[in-house]
């Protein structure tokens, strides 16, 4: 094998192209790597996460032998120093939004007007497996009305639920589930839902005493049935504004069924409360869930911080707190919204509308973008009322990230942020609304890599064209220069060997 004949062929090569072929390679090059930066970003903004670095590290790492980053497969610290687990999309629990909105007198009026669907698929097939699970008991038992009503929560399209609906009244008229799909989906206002629960109300009791005689109606399935519908009612009383009678019978549920904790009845009793003004019977009711044996919601700690920017808020001054230091109150304040934002750092933008706000989901991620904006829907009129609450907050709330560790391996004073959050708010809320994510993912080395090789062989590509007899020169003064290392190899081995080695090596 002759190295200099080979060098003495590239060169050849090279003189005899043209400048319309570097204007083909360039332009080649520039596309290929604009389409890879095009995929990359979308995959990014769809998944969180590079495809390339994806791929690297699933499939081409193991075949490396190389082994996970420790970064990765460790453990956090808790706020009580003790080793946590990273949790997992499966650990990222999904709760039943305790103030969600009517479908058809509310959800379905916003679809009518703007043409889009606020409630997403999985959202919905979530509340079906509730109202399965609350309202049919168990399944060996069924009476015909009920397996009726068991397909009617799994139908995606309403008019067949509401088909389904009153085929069950038809084979019972007193079939208490059949009223309440009607009332959740059917009625088109609030007094024409509240018509319906009220019915559905007077069937549950009739059956519940007759069931006291009779063994044939679950005891359990009629605890689900009223507490539902008397929530509601409690509901349907707070939009038409008789909040005094909203406000009793919620706290009449809650004293009734104090076990039933879990269904978070305490959040529409303070939103309640707030929009009496009752900021006294708030704190009371603050006073026994916000505990540190019970779990957090943005409710319990954003109103705690409302009650305590209230009472500073009004004449609160940046600039004074600057020149003397904070008071005590002011202090406590701010401590309040800095726990307050460390729970959930998506309410803030909301409450302060650098962000635009969408109908609440059914259900919620806690600590999540569908927390916060299931929260501030119903709450920000409440900052609003609080002279100055809005600005100590817009003044403080950036402060809470110079508090928490980063990157993310401790919290303060929660456990560290879950990073399931993002991939369970895009299946909850809309694709036309922005997800909020925190932390703000940086943009994966690939995105920036192929950006600049995108933009490098984009410029070349342009002068090339612009100046073909030119850049013709540069690139063969480019390739001469990369290949005369070879040419130099090969008449430095010409000149050590003798010609019957190369004839030898040629034969071979």
């Amino acid at each position: 094998l002759d190295f200099s004949v080979q060098s003495n062929a590239s060169k050849l090569f090279l003189n005899t192209l043209t400048p319309k072929f570097y204007v083909a390679l360039t332009g080649t090059s520039s596309l290929i790597s604009g389409l890879i930066l095009i995929f990359e970003w979308w995959y990014f903004r769809k998944y969180g996460t590079s495809f390339i670095e994806q791929v690297s590290v699933s499939h081409l790492r193991p075949l490396l032998g190389g082994v996970e980053s420790s970064s990765t497969t460790g453990l956090f610290s808790s706020v009580n120093g003790e080793a946590e687990p990273r949790p997992s999309v499966s650990e990222c629990k999904v709760w039943r939004n305790p103030l969600n909105l009517f479908r058809g007198a509310e959800y379905n009026r916003y679809t009518w007007v703007t043409g889009k669907e606020p409630l997403t698929y999985y959202d919905m097939n979530l509340s079906a497996q509730d109202h399965q699970t609350f309202f049919t008991g168990d399944t060996q038992q069924l009476k015909p009305e009920d397996a009726v009503m068991q397909k009617a929560w799994r139908e995606r399209n309403p008019q067949a639920r509401i088909r389904a609906a009153y085929q069950a009244i038809e084979m019972n008229h007193e079939c208490a589930a059949a009223y309440v799909l009607l009332a959740e989906e059917e009625a088109t206002t609030i007094t024409e839902a509240e018509r319906l629960f009220k019915k559905a109300l007077s069937i549950v009791l009739f059956l519940h005493t007759r069931s006291q005689h009779e063994a044939w109606f679950s005891f359990y399935q009629y605890i689900n049935l009223l507490v539902y519908i008397k929530r509601r009612l409690a509901m349907c009383a707070r939009k038409l504004g008789r909040i005094k009678e909203a406000v009793k019978m919620m706290r009449d549920l809650m004293k009734e069924f104090p076990l039933l904790g879990m269904l978070n009845i305490h959040e529409n009793l303070l939103e309640a409360l707030l929009e009496l003004q009752a900021y006294a019977d708030v704190q009371a009711v603050l006073a026994k869930y916000d505990d540190i044996s019970l779990p957090k919601s943005a409710t319990i700690c954003y109103t705690s911080a409302l009650l305590k920017a209230r009472a500073v808020s009004d004449k609160f001054s940046p600039e004074a707190a600057s020149r003397r230091g904070l008071s005590t109150a002011e202090m406590n304040a701010v401590e309040a919204i800095h726990r307050a934002v460390e729970f959930n750092p998506h309410v803030p933008k909301y409450l302060l509308e650098m962000k635009s706000l969408i109908l609440p989901p059914e259900h919620i991620l806690k600590r999540g973008d569908s927390e916060a904006v299931a929260y501030a829907f119903f709450h920000l009129q409440h900052w609003k009322r609080a002279e100055g609450a809005l600005n100590l907050l817009h003044c403080t709330w950036e402060g809470t990230f110079r508090i928490i560790p980063y990157p993310l391996e401790k919290g303060h004073l929660f456990y560290p942020y879950p990073g399931c959050t993002e991939t369970a708010d895009r299946e909850l809320l809309p694709s036309f609304h922005e997800v909020s994510v925190y932390p703000k993912k940086e943009l994966p080395f690939f995105i920036l890599f192929t950006a600049g090789l995108c933009s490098f062989t984009a410029i070349l590509a342009m002068l090339t064209h612009q100046f073909p007899e030119l850049m013709g020169v540069f690139a063969k003064a480019f390739f001469s220069t990369l290949f005369a290392p070879l040419g130099f190899f090969a008449d430095k081995m010409e000149s050590f060997m003798p010609s019957s080695f190369w004839h030898q090596l040629t034969r071979i």
